[in-house]
């Protein structure tokens, strides 16, 4: 039999490297944005305004004229002093006119002048303003920051009760505390990891993260536990059937009966998403691959840190949890 767990500390040096890298890049982050965030943040938490706007030529336009984006920076910024962000929708090189704009809070009389502003500008490039194509919406700075608070007490709520469930649930089996301990650092992980990827696309593409990043943070959390549950589950059951057996081999047997199971899952989970990476819409694109990098995370940090430092804290490898007690390794 393949001994999974005996290569444990590779997996963390590993994950270090990882974690690593992403503190590194949030750090970068939080110099980089004016609100000093670990990720771009939309207007969806910093609160104000969402523009999505689309231009089609004018009919009496002899010939169809292409805006740019320091076009649109230009006349924006005279209606927000604050960071204004102009991103194309659909393929630049098919001079797509389509745009989303984020900007600071604006109020509803400068909105109307920024939509003749914007039919004037349309009717300069042989243009014309889709008025039907038009939507915007606002978000006060309050509500942003009260949705960032939700999120950050949702997590630390779901941590709780996935304690107190795994500690229940494996209340028979010894030291079950560490059982859902050991789920939530690995949960944790999963919430650093998918942090700091946002924090590299943000810098690197100027992706955001808005409402979406949050249901995907909060699906790799709850599949993350999941996958460790499936497999903390098998360690119950190999535990009260293979008595006598060492606590690594029991460990070892239960992820090789599992693992494929999981990462079948995986897979499967992964075609999905990268399908609607490649032939999605763009709005939904920085959701989807953030929602596959934390699911593949989620299926790692089950199997390669909960599970080995289960097995690490059983047999008191951890520092200033005791010495390590001797267990006869596979084969011996």
């Amino acid at each position: 039999m393949f001994n999974f767990v005996q290569r444990r500390k590779w997996y963390f040096a590993f994950s270090a490297a990882l974690l690593l890298f992403s503190f590194t890049a949030m750090a970068i982050s939080v110099v980089t944005y004016p609100e000093h965030s670990p990720i771009r943040l939309s207007t969806d938490f910093t609160g104000g305004s969402l523009f999505e706007i689309q231009f089609k030529p004018a009919a009496a336009a002899p010939q169809r004229g292409t805006l740019t984006e320091g076009d649109l920076t230009a006349l924006f910024a005279q209606y927000s002093p604050a960071d204004v962000r102009v991103q194309r929708l659909g393929d630049s090189s098919g001079g797509s006119n389509r745009w989303q704009i984020r900007t600071g809070f604006i109020d509803e009389n400068a909105t109307e002048r920024l939509k003749t502003a914007l039919d004037e500008l349309a009717a300069a490039h042989g243009l014309q303003l889709d008025r039907e194509a038009l939507h915007y919406s606002q978000v006060s700075p309050s509500v942003g920051a009260e949705a960032g608070r939700a999120a950050a007490v949702a997590v630390v709520v779901a941590s709780f009760v996935i304690t107190g469930f795994i500690v229940a649930a494996f209340r028979r089996v010894p030291n079950a505390f560490r059982y859902g301990m050991c789920a939530i650092i690995a949960m944790i992980h999963d919430i650093l990891i998918l942090v700091g990827a946002m924090a590299v696309l943000g810098l690197l593409l100027g992706w955001e993260a808005d409402a979406l990043f949050l249901t995907a943070l909060l699906t790799v959390v709850a599949y993350s536990v999941q996958d460790s549950i499936v497999v903390f589950d098998r360690i119950r059951e190999n535990t009260a059937r293979h008595r006598g057996e060492p606590y690594e081999m029991i460990v070892n047997r239960s992820v090789m009966e599992t693992v494929q199971r999981s990462i079948t899952t995986q897979i499967c989970i992964a075609f999905v998403l990268l399908s609607l990476i490649l032939m999605g819409g763009v709005t939904i694109r920085p959701f989807v691959t953030v929602l596959l990098i934390g699911l593949i995370s989620g299926t790692y940090s089950s199997l390669f840190i909960g599970i080995p430092l289960l097995v690490s804290w059983e047999q008191r490898e951890i520092p200033f949890w005791g010495r390590r007690t001797p267990v006869p390794r596979l084969g011996s």
